[in-house]
């Protein structure tokens, strides 16, 4: 064995370099290059032995994944329909948003279904976990608690137990003897993920991972540990208030559009039912600057509300601000309201928000933000039966979107009456909500006088 070697690995994109850089070739990123110790004679290739085969794609056989619920239906609908045997699952979030308590809910669940769990933690000790789980009613032999960060004994205890499902608390803090650096490192966190990939992939058994992230909101360490991993879930919310969003980024076995609501109490998380009806609740529907419009996250319909503010700005340049929304949608349809409709924004300040903390990537919200801003630039309050539906083109044309029939149904059960969509879209004869087709924005603002 010959000495140990240094080298120094971008965290953002796993690019590795001889010395230390202050900004990386293969990302561009600035001060993110970190210190690897390589055990001297470790990366010596060896011959394959034995022999490849291929074989034909038309020989394999399609079958669908044999799922099995985690107990919440919520978190079952961003896995896709349930776990996946053999899959890895990453779940990220913010410190105490409760990544620990819903894993250790999913466990419970599990083990009342009959299942074999083993929650490993590498960050609480087994008297912690043994208040929590008392907290949310969680007591079962089918449970098996372990505090270790060396993975290497992982193993064996599985070989042992044969659990359906494995619990890892999380990433950042376990390491393997096989790399000489501290745990939370790119090498660590790649090599720990590959062996728990191989764990979970060679008897069929689940891993979910914690993961912790960063100031910016992104898991922390290399991205590589996000394209190892089947699926990827991060837990979004606001520790203050009680309502928490599931939202997969990544999913081999589903859609990566589903979110799941989730209602944090003192005996645990619980499953919200009606989302719409959630984030609709505490409206105030005489304001003006307020217009509800029907999304449509994975598989289904959800209504929100968008509040806009609109004052006269004192600074020489106004400003723009949003949340739940990107910033450039806003930017974008306060420059068509002005080009096309004479909207005057260019003196005034623009706040935009989605009340309830979801953050809205469907663009046929795009009606409902310029009914918004228009109600509050006029101080005119929007119906408050009315739901907006459509895309907003750059010439102030409305542009069609999918699945009408299903937002305009969500809306009928939440009481609305009137739905303004985009004309000559299909809705296959809904009867309930009164529907008035548009075709351009200028069109929209007429119920805003």
């Amino acid at each position: 064995m010959g000495k140990d070697k240094v080298k120094y690995v971008c965290t953002e994109c796993g690019y590795e370099a001889a010395r230390w850089l202050g900004k990386c070739p293969g990302c561009e990123s600035w001060n993110s290059m970190e210190e690897e110790i390589v055990p001297g004679g470790r990366n010596k290739g060896k011959e394959p032995t034995g022999h490849l085969r291929a074989i034909p794609l038309s020989a394999i056989t399609s079958e669908e994944a044999a799922r099995f619920s985690s107990g919440l239906g919520e978190l079952d609908r961003v896995l896709g329909g349930g776990i996946v045997p053999g899959s890895l699952v990453l779940l990220g979030g913010d410190p105490g948003i409760g990544k620990s308590t819903l894993l250790l809910q999913t466990a419970g669940n599990l083990a009342r279904g009959g299942e074999r769990v083993i929650y490993l933690s590498g960050e609480e000790s087994l008297h912690q976990i043994k208040m929590r789980s008392s907290r949310l009613g969680i007591n079962s032999n089918r449970i098996f608690l372990v505090n270790e960060q060396n993975l290497d004994y992982l193993p064996k205890l599985v070989e042992e137990l044969k659990p359906r499902v494995i619990i890892v608390d999380s990433i950042q803090t376990v390491y393997t003897g096989q790399v000489s650096s501290i745990p939370g490192t790119v090498t660590q966190l790649r090599e720990c993920t590959a062996r728990l990939m191989e764990l979970a992939k060679k008897d069929g058994r689940t891993v979910f991972l914690a993961g912790h992230v960063t100031k910016e909101g992104a898991i922390a360490g290399p991205r590589v540990l996000e394209h190892m991993v089947d699926t990827v879930i991060y837990f979004e919310g606001d520790k203050e208030h009680t309502y928490r969003i599931l939202r997969s980024i990544k999913n081999r076995f589903g859609s990566t559009n589903e979110i799941g609501l989730l209602e944090m109490s003192g005996q645990g998380l619980r499953e919200v039912g009606n989302p719409s009806r959630v984030f609709l609740a505490g409206r105030n529907q005489k304001n003006s600057g307020s217009a509800v419009v029907a999304s449509f996250e994975g598989t289904r319909p959800l209504l929100v509300e968008v509040q806009a503010l609109v004052t006269p700005s004192g600074y020489s340049y106004p400003r723009r601000m949003v949340s739940g929304l990107d910033q450039n949608r806003l930017a974008l349809i306060v420059a068509v309201l002005e080009k096309r409709c004479g909207i005057g924004l260019s003196n005034c300040d623009v706040y935009l928000k989605i009340a309830g903390g979801v953050f809205v990537r469907d663009p046929s919200a795009d009606l409902g933000i310029a009914a918004a801003i228009v109600s509050s630039f006029r101080d005119t309050p929007v119906p408050p039966d009315t739901i907006f539906v459509g895309e907003v083109g750059l010439s102030g044309e409305i542009r069609a979107t999918t699945v009408m029939e299903a937002r305009l149904r969500e809306a009928v059960n939440l009481g609305f009456s009137r739905a303004v969509i985009p004309a000559n879209t299909a809705r296959n004869g809904l009867t309930g909500i009164d529907v008035v087709e548009v075709h351009t924005i200028d069109e929209v603002l007429e119920f805003i006088q």
